[in-house]
């Protein structure tokens, strides 16, 4: 392709590298807008400087891609709500045989749950999940934690709904999902036993090393309480929302302390109940936590005193009883109900039929995208029939999507469309072309690190928008089976890309914010801790995946 013109490719590239540099660092003191409206920035650039036309720009959307990203992140949502990730934390620490046997739960289950519910959901949910986990069983949560992100990131490379640039991939290819699956699943499977396995010889003895006295200083982690955690979507403000929450539940705790109803308030279902005084009406106009703003707590706790342990007439249990029994505080569940409230059997069946349908639908869904239906259509009709059956207003639950996510998709389209037109991308593949065929092991290899380095350096989606079509024509013209295998190893390649830093992906990025502001389990994951085992554990996985990558 023919250079852009010296003015045109200036601008362009200064573009493209505003978009980079607040999509890599969305903090940066100079301009701390986000990585949102640093995408959109990016995108206005290339049009106010006329890389593109308005018209290129808007043609530059991908809606298919945007569709499919909005149908499983509804279909996430109403998974959640039917309980389906507390099952996944309840299979995690079931008959749990000690550090290593929940080291490769983690691993296991992190991996499968990502390829169909993808990784940055699997992430958000079942952190705090781990962290807990890893107090109760008194080890340092680092080993998990990293358990956690790498095998998400794993896993959801087999599937087209696994991650971001899977989605690409698969509209820009017309792949099939089975084929997608059938293609990748294998390279997946290994790498998930070679990860592990990094892991338990990185780790053998500090999984070994059981304390025989626990820290009585330490808050006790009870059973009930960890298979009773309550998951949240993903959603960009999910950390902040979430820390403030906590506040607010540690605020009613000692309030209760103070008055000597009970001596621990980590019964079951507190965080959820929480959840519930906060989208209350009355609270919300004393209160402002989604934007940050300060707490009225005064108003807070006379509420959170009022309305957040209210015992149930039925059970004539007197606050004095609660404080002496510390069973007693983990048998019972309190919730914000009253007498006339008190779910009855018709209503818990229901529930259950309700359950049993979101699991239906979204069985059917899978099932569908296996068949080869549309994969944009297919996730939206399983998002819309999600919403009839649940019978009710559906603001509260579409609420909980990312669009934020989705406007830095619109963003990104744009922007790497028009540092496509400056020519820069495809002078760099030229260079690279001759020395990247897929036809031999070397050329397999010098892909897979240009793949590697990209997306650590540009991130992965933006590589794949860069590089896709370029790849995919290059091996078609070697030979025609070659061109899907071509769109496989950029799938795996740029998703196990994603371990080699923290930085490498989101889900990377998600596990460290949501260890950090836990609260009473907050752990700090670090940039060089990371780095320790990404490195090795990227390069040895990405070179043992691409042998069992199936064109």
């Amino acid at each position: 392709m023919v250079m852009a013109p010296s003015v045109k490719l200036a601008l362009g590239s200064f573009s493209f590298v505003v978009f980079w540099v607040l999509a890599v660092f969305p903090s940066v003191p100079f301009l701390p807008i986000g990585r949102t409206a640093g995408s959109l920035l990016g995108a206005m650039l290339m049009v106010l400087f006329q890389v593109i036309t308005p018209e290129q720009a808007y043609a530059a959307v991908d809606l298919p891609i945007l569709g499919l990203l909005f149908g499983t992140m509804v279909v996430s949502i109403y998974l959640e709500r039917a309980d389906m990730f507390k099952y996944l934390g309840k299979l995690l620490s079931w008959k749990s045989k000690g550090p290593k046997d929940l080291l490769c739960r983690i691993c296991v289950i992190s991996a499968i749950s990502s390829a169909f519910f993808t990784n940055d959901t699997c992430c958000v949910v079942l952190t705090e999940f781990v962290l807990k986990l890893a107090r109760q069983k008194n080890i340092p949560p680092h080993p998990f934690l990293l358990a956690l992100a790498s095998s998400a990131n794993i896993g959801s490379s087999a599937t087209p709904i696994g991650n971001p640039q899977n989605l690409v991939i698969a509209v820009q290819s017309k792949i099939s999902f089975g084929e997608f699956l059938f293609g990748i699943f294998p390279a997946m499977v290994i790498g998930m036993i070679v990860n592990s396995l990094i892991l338990l010889a990185m780790y053998w003895k500090l999984l070994s090393a059981h304390k025989d006295e626990e820290d009585v200083s330490s808050e006790i982690v009870f059973e009930n309480d960890v298979i009773s955690h309550r998951f949240s979507p993903a959603k960009m403000s999910h950390s902040q929302e979430s820390a403030s929450l906590k506040q607010w539940d540690l605020q009613n705790s000692q309030n209760f302390n103070n008055s000597q109803a009970s001596t621990n308030l980590r019964s079951r279902g507190n965080i959820s109940e929480i959840s519930s005084i906060h989208s209350s009406p009355s609270l919300h106009n004393n209160t402002e936590h989604i934007d940050g703003s300060p707490v009225d707590w005064k108003n807070s706790r006379e509420d959170a005193q009022n309305t957040t342990f209210v015992l149930s007439q039925r059970n004539s249990v007197s606050a004095e009883e609660f404080g002496n029994s510390r069973s007693l505080s983990t048998k019972k569940s309190f919730s914000i109900i009253s007498a006339d409230d008190e779910p009855d059997i018709p209503h818990k069946w229901k529930q259950y039929l309700w359950k049993a349908c979101v699991y239906i639908v979204t069985l059917g869904m899978l099932a569908s995208l296996l068949a080869g239906l549309n994969m944009s259509w297919t996730a939206l009709m399983a998002a819309l029939a999600l919403v009839v059956l649940d019978f009710k207003d559906a603001r509260p639950c579409l609420e909980k999507v990312s669009y934020s996510l989705l406007v830095f998709f619109c963003g990104m389209f744009i922007t790497v469309d028009g540092f496509n037109k400056t020519g820069i991308p495809s002078a760099l593949w030229e260079f690279v072309e001759p020395y990247a065929g897929i036809d031999h092991v070397r050329g397999i290899a010098v892909l897979a690190i240009v793949i590697l380095v990209l997306s650590n350096v540009a991130s992965n989606v933006p590589t794949v928008l860069l590089l896709g079509a370029r790849v995919a024509a290059s091996a078609a013209a070697l030979s025609p089976g070659s061109e899907k295998k071509s769109w496989l190893i950029l799938a795996w390649a740029s998703t196990v890309a994603g371990n080699l830093s923290l930085l490498g992906s989101a889900a990377n990025l998600i596990v460290c914010e949501q260890a950090r502001s836990a609260q009473h389990y907050g752990y700090n994951l670090s940039f060089l801790s990371h780095l320790k085992f990404g490195l090795p554990s990227t390069i040895l996985i990405t070179a043992i995946g691409l042998v069992f990558i199936r064109g």
